[in-house]
């Protein structure tokens, strides 16, 4: 069957019997997602293979022009589509599809031109998108999947969070890895059954959390430069896009910082609210996206009210003022890519007392190079303490190049 790109459509049938590959960015946020599908009857594997094969890969089978996450995400699976590890007549591949200006809408397109051009064009491909780019019969997101997996990311954000503010200090190497093991775990196994998780249950989940992490031995009488890292979506968050951008921090004797993936989902949402202000589009798709936003919002407040009263750490900031924070920075009609989102997160990282940032961008992608790194001067002008490196990243880019601009940063950070 062939769905409307002449690409083959992943079916109702496949769904019994396919093994759904997924490119990795976020380990934990993924993790819980797919353990959230599985409930659904989707069986998707997280592709955890790292290294110089994977760029190779992508090198081969996308032009080296092209957006680095597009290079590396194929070149991941296409990596396993050719392991031998699978039966390509029983997979199917899933990418994300934005729509927009940016040339992450292209991404799957091109994954179908590489898959042909290796005899591998009888793989479905998925696109992931909520613009009504591309009909997947097999593949459905209800609302209720929505609202699941939405639970997942909040829990998932908050882990991440977590270990980013116990490894730098942690007493005994690993124990704060060994918590995120056992979160993870523990979450994963409320997640199946094929039982709905209800938001009681959550905050519960919030309190198990940061429990764990609490009992993580750590020296905190020693203080860690504490560095932001923002940017592209993918180089931000993916150790593969990155360099293990993090570990390297941690290495250096830096405490990393890092907004949550509910951030970006947020903006995404908000931008169909600014869409409607701003150029007139439907209505309806606006008044959709606030009574969204407003639900979003509120279980990200009781997060971070959750966070509070804890006292052990340090909760993120809520969406809606670090949304206020970028309008004295940029328009919030600027939303190609991370767009607004991009500065607002370096501002709010700086006005939580993270002056020292790392932007991170592939080479070659204007939207970030305009709203990241083209609003640094903008926002040093209005935060003097701002110690801002923009780090670009691709196939030809040196990784200790980035690291030595990455440690001139870090000579000067307080």
């Amino acid at each position: 069957m062939q769905n409307n790109n002449n690409g083959v459509a992943f079916t109702e049938e496949m769904k019994k019997d396919y093994t759904i590959l997924v490119p990795n960015m976020l380990p934990i946020q993924f993790g819980l997602a797919l353990k959230i599908m599985k409930n659904y009857g989707y069986h998707m594997e997280l592709l955890t293979t790292d290294g110089p094969a994977i760029v190779e890969t992508g090198l081969k089978n996308v032009h080296n022009d092209t957006c680095y996450p597009a290079l590396l995400t194929i070149g991941q699976l296409i990596h396993a589509v050719e392991s031998g590890k699978y039966d390509t007549h029983k997979i199917a591949l899933i990418m994300s599809q934005t729509g927009g200006g940016c040339r992450a809408s292209n991404y799957i397109h091109l994954l179908r031109k590489a898959l042909k051009k290796n005899g591998y064009d009888h793989i479905p491909v998925i696109s992931l998108n909520f613009s009504g780019l591309e009909a997947n019969p097999g593949f459905k997101l209800t609302p209720q999947m929505l609202v699941q997996i939405a639970y997942g990311l909040l829990i998932g954000d908050l882990i991440m969070m977590l270990h980013n503010q116990c490894r730098p200090y942690e007493k005994v190497p690993g124990a704060s890895q060994k918590a995120v093991d056992i979160c993870t775990r523990a979450v994963s196994e409320r997640f199946t059954g094929n039982r709905l998780i209800h938001y009681k249950e959550v905050r519960h989940l919030y309190r198990f959390v940061l429990d764990a992490f609490a009992k993580v031995p750590c020296d905190l009488s020693v203080q860690k430069k504490k560095v932001g890292i923002v940017g592209e979506i993918y180089v931000k968050f993916s150790p593969l896009g990155n360099n293990h951008l993090e570990d390297f921090l941690v290495s250096e004797g830096c405490e990393p910082v890092l907004p949550g993936l509910l951030d970006f989902c947020m903006y995404c949402i908000y931008n169909g609210i600014i869409d409607h202000e701003l150029y007139g589009r439907s209505a309806k798709t606006a008044m959709r996206n606030k009574l969204i936003y407003k639900f979003v919002l509120n279980k990200q407040k009781d997060m971070i009210s959750i966070i509070q009263k804890h006292g052990r750490f340090r909760a993120p900031q809520c969406f809606e003022d670090v949304r206020k924070l970028s309008r004295e920075i940029i328009g919030q009609g600027v939303k190609m890519g991370e767009g607004w989102l991009l500065p607002a997160e370096m501002v709010e990282l700086i006005t939580e007392g993270v002056n020292n940032i790392v932007c991170t961008q592939p080479f070659g992608c204007l939207p970030n190079h305009i709203a990241g790194k083209g609003m640094v001067r903008k926002i040093r002008e209005r935060y003097p303490q701002a110690n801002i490196v923009s780090v670009d990243y691709d196939p030809g880019a040196s990784k200790i190049n980035q690291e030595n601009r990455i440690k001139l940063m870090l000579s000067t950070a307080e």
